[in-house]
């Protein structure tokens, strides 16, 4: 079913979402490698000439760290608005509603693959070369997506029933921005808080990232093992969730 009736139904929210962000602009897609560039070339400037943070590669070092975020926060976001924002055709069409924060999600994709691009002239350009490791980052960009679509399955049902879920999200962003690895290794990180940190998948993402770009190596297998469980009990959390409180959509929105 899910190749047929609903593939079609995924690719057609999908291909709406995008249509819709992109309405009226003119640079169009160019605007996924603006937003990245903007802030790689601020932060590189606020860390490197003014804190003098002496971590090699500085800028590939920055975007394993920025681009992930960008995508998650951009993600979740969209993906908690999603139900409210397609009320009309939860109303009118009979589909599933799952699929909607899942298309929200996906049509996201393009943009960070566009970024992901990105990145990897930035680690050639600085001379860091390919190797076979890079084969890593199709599973660890599958990984970030689940997870993504789990929260966003949670947060999207929440949002329905709790208005204030969508500002709350928005908060939550913008503290994860500092919480995660993004400008400072994992390794200043005292030990108290290196636990939690490591059960975070966007932390987790810097770091593999890191480790696969700039350090030439796999990802160690605790890392992807958590990542991984982290990833799929928030897909499963999400869907158990969204089903609870799928009855009440009709009534909301």
């Amino acid at each position: 079913m899910w190749n047929g009736e609903y593939g079609f139904v995924v690719r057609k929210l999908v291909l709406k979402d995008f249509r819709i962000r992109y309405r009226n602009m003119s640079l169009g897609l160019f605007w996924s490698l603006v937003n990245p560039l903007v802030m790689m070339g601020l932060l590189t400037f606020v860390f490197v000439k003014i804190f003098k943070n002496p971590q090699p590669h500085f800028p590939v070092f920055l975007l394993c760290g920025l681009l992930p975020f960008n995508f998650f926060s951009i993600a979740w976001s969209a993906g908690t608005g999603s139900l409210l924002d397609s009320a009309p055709l939860i109303k009118r069409v009979p589909m599933p509603r799952d699929l909607i924060p899942i298309a929200s999600v996906l049509s996201c994709c393009l943009h960070f693959l566009i970024q992901i691009l990105l990145l990897l002239v930035f680690v050639i350009i600085g001379g860091l070369g390919m190797n076979v490791n890079w084969l890593w980052l199709p599973p660890l960009i599958v990984l970030e997506v689940v997870f993504v679509i789990g929260l966003s399955m949670l947060t999207a049902a929440l949002n329905v029933v709790v208005r204030d879920t969508r500002y709350v999200v928005e908060a939550l962003n913008s503290l994860l921005f500092w919480l995660v690895p993004i400008t400072y290794p994992l390794s200043f990180v005292p030990a108290k808080f290196l636990e939690v940190y490591k059960l975070n998948p966007l932390a987790a993402l810097s770091v593999a990232f890191r480790n696969i770009l700039i350090e030439n190596r796999a990802p160690a297998f605790s890392l992807l093992s958590r990542m991984t469980l982290v990833s799929f009990v928030f897909l499963g959390l999400g869907w158990a969730i969204f089903r609870r409180l799928k009855p009440r959509f009709y009534n909301y929105v």
